[in-house]
């Protein structure tokens, strides 16, 4: 029999199954699309596609895996829809506070059919120009012919910078879990371990705190970075199998993620008993941390934290060993997705803290191979800038006086 694929759906909804617990109530995401909204009435915007993980996971709760497929949180002045793939099935429509739609994979242009459906041609369309790729935004005027085009990525990113209460709940305990694996780290290193079974250690146990504390999330992503040697020289640098050793710098880092929200714990340790210069540069980062913790307040300018502490390390002759930023804003972001980069702790930002926003203080010196005191130092804590002053949410203790482990 011949089949004729023109009758082939290009779309459909499928809500299989009952709405699935969502990270937050209904109305908190109802107070979100609101927001954008009026960044749409602001820039006259008819319609908005967001297509990163961390706007549509911010605005409809659901958090795609893309897997070479697009992804979209479709926003207009009376509806807001998620458009998924059918291999995700009835899960999308499940876990968004929004409507869903389902695009079918047999036809190439089928996503921004959807996508049109939802929107027409000839509109004003806002999009997130930092996710957006050149071929897909060149698909994306070809099939919407939008009478003009807006990037409104940096005014999302301005309104997730501020947290709400719900938001800061829920960080307060990715905070608490980040510690727990923290915890499970520094009871697991031992000479002879390797890198990777310490970081499991750390990984076990903060999954199964997820899982309890937050039973109806999704338990996806959470990882630990666990360094030893010279293998600390960069914040990022993935796990070996190294083994551990007598006289080793350590680097600490845990990661809970709870329903898209990241959160991080970053310690230095030794085994056994550093030398003298490694000492030197170890307090002198713990002081930086430290310095830095007291100046995040309400009031204060990003480039201006960074600025003395800039100067503590030039004084100490250290600047030149700094790697990055002093610390970044936290909510719906990782390492594999999203940033809030309009709020970090660096020279060229020059944003104001203001209640409610969520950084870090982490930080951080390089040593190079062959010096005495080679390695890569660092410190990490999570603050929630209140009204007046801000709170540290991390609990694990930090410096020499409590991280030098017994080989």
């Amino acid at each position: 029999m011949e089949h004729n694929l023109n009758t082939r759906v290009r779309n459909f909804r499928f809500a299989n199954g009952e709405r699935a617990p969502l990270p937050f109530a209904q109305s908190e995401y109802d107070a979100r699309i609101a927001g954008m909204r009026e960044i749409m009435n602001a820039n006259g915007l008819d319609a908005v596609i967001l297509t990163s993980m961390h706007g549509i996971a911010y605005y409809s709760g659901f958090l795609y895996c893309s897997f070479g497929r697009p992804y979209a949180c479709v926003i207009t002045h009376d509806t807001a829809t998620t458009v998924s793939a059918g291999i995700d099935a009835g899960q999308p429509a499940r876990r968004s506070a929004t409507e869903n739609i389902v695009y079918t994979d047999w036809q190439r242009d089928n996503y921004w059919q959807t996508v049109k459906s939802l929107i027409g041609t000839g509109k004003s369309v806002g999009y997130e120009a930092d996710h957006l790729t050149v071929m897909a935004r060149g698909a994306m005027l070809e099939h919407l012919q939008p009478k003009l085009v807006f990037d409104v990525a940096p005014a999302s990113m301005q309104q997730r910078m501020i947290k709400s209460a719900g938001e800061i709940a829920l960080i307060r305990e990715g905070a608490r879990i980040a510690d727990i694996g923290g915890a499970a780290i520094r009871d697991a290193i031992k000479i002879g371990t390797r890198e990777i079974d310490v970081a499991m250690a750390g990984r076990d146990a903060m999954e199964l705190e997820i899982a309890r504390a937050f039973p109806d999330s999704e338990l996806r992503d959470t990882w630990v970075w666990f360094q030893s040697g010279l293998n600390t020289d960069g914040a990022h640098n993935s796990v070996t199998t190294r083994k551990l050793q007598a006289g080793d710098i350590l680097s600490l880092n845990t990661f809970p993620m709870i329903n898209g929200y990241y959160t991080a714990l970053e310690r230095t340790l030794f085994v056994g008993e550093p030398n003298g210069d490694e000492l030197r540069v170890w307090q002198a980062n713990v002081d930086a941390h430290e310095l830095g913790i007291s100046l995040i307040k309400p009031g204060v300018k990003c480039s201006d934290i960074c600025a003395e502490i800039n100067a503590f390390f030039a004084d100490q002759n250290l600047l030149q060993y700094r790697s990055f930023g002093y610390g970044h804003s936290f909510g719906v972001l990782s390492h594999y997705y999203g940033r809030e980069a309009g709020l970090e702790l660096r020279e060229d930002i020059d944003t104001v803290l203001t209640e409610n926003m969520v950084v870090s203080m982490e930080p951080m010196l390089t040593l190079p191979d062959g010096d005495n005191a080679a390695g890569g130092y660092r410190e990490h804590d999570i603050l929630v800038v209140g009204k007046d002053n801000s709170e540290n949410i991390t609990g694990f203790p930090y410096g020499p006086q409590h991280n030098i482990v017994a080989p």
